[in-house]
């Protein structure tokens, strides 16, 4: 299937390894040129570098930390400079997993703002600054990645998952009027470069019986981005193999 992704360009925020850099693989393959970025200078060029054999496109590494928006705004300002425009902006940079998963006696509620302000409000000051670009040109994908801890208790990082499904819907609703369509998908389990077998052995029971790799995550991504994709926007996908044993509407 032609996903019409040729010659597009896409931003993917924590784009350097595990989900981030996977989905910066497939949208590469399928013909997009790629501005990855993360905060660590020598793990983005080395991403960008391999992502760039592989798949013959142009991978562009720009460090940028998400919970400023001045840094946002220069991660937008070169990616067009470099590569001319933006079309798809994939928000993935966070801690996987949050980084407040105890008891409430152990929560530091300074921790959970830096969870809060890396992903939801990160996830909004990149949507910002993309938005005029996408805007003008009348078309463009917004694709948040979440997370299955938004729909399950016994993890207090998992609220901003739950805030990320409400910004989702609210900027769908508010910039399909421009042709730019906005969707979450929330992983579950992941298998990437730094799984272990533990991880591994409790995600087969999903419905699946087996973990999930981060590669068919970026499909799901890739198809979203996609022009096939113009009448899906405002959505939360489960791309977790099934682990959550109940249906949502």
């Amino acid at each position: 299937m032609d996903l019409g992704l040729t010659g597009k360009v896409a931003i993917v925020t924590g784009g350097s390894r595990g989900i981030g850099r996977a989905i910066a693989r497939e949208l590469a393959r399928e013909g997009s040129d790629v501005a990855i970025c993360a905060r660590q200078r020598q793990a983005l060029d080395e991403a960008a570098k391999a992502l760039s054999q592989e798949t013959g496109r142009r991978i562009i590494p720009i460090v940028a930390d998400t919970m400023s928006s001045e840094s946002v705004a220069q991660l937008v300002k070169a990616t067009v400079a470099a590569l001319g425009r933006v079309d798809v902006l994939v928000n993935n940079a966070s801690t996987p997993g949050g980084m407040v998963r105890g008891p409430l006696a152990d929560a530091d509620d300074k921790t959970l703002l830096e969870d809060i302000d890396t992903k939801v409000v990160g996830y909004l000051r990149c949507a910002k600054a993309v938005a005029p670009h996408m805007r003008q040109r009348k078309w463009g994908r917004i694709i948040n990645i979440g997370g299955l801890s938004g729909r399950r208790s016994g993890n207090i990082s998992g609220l901003r998952n739950a805030a990320v499904v409400h910004l989702t819907k609210t900027l769908a609703d508010e910039l399909g009027a421009h042709g730019i369509t906005v969707n979450l998908v929330h992983p579950g389990a992941t298998r990437t470069e730094r799984t272990d077998a533990e991880t591994e052995r409790r995600a087969a029971s999903n419905a699946i019986r087996r973990i999930v790799d981060a590669s068919e995550i970026a499909q799901v991504v890739a198809f979203l981005a996609s022009v096939k994709a113009a009448n899906v926007t405002g959505v939360a996908i489960d791309a977790s193999g099934g682990s959550i044993p109940v249906m949502f509407q």
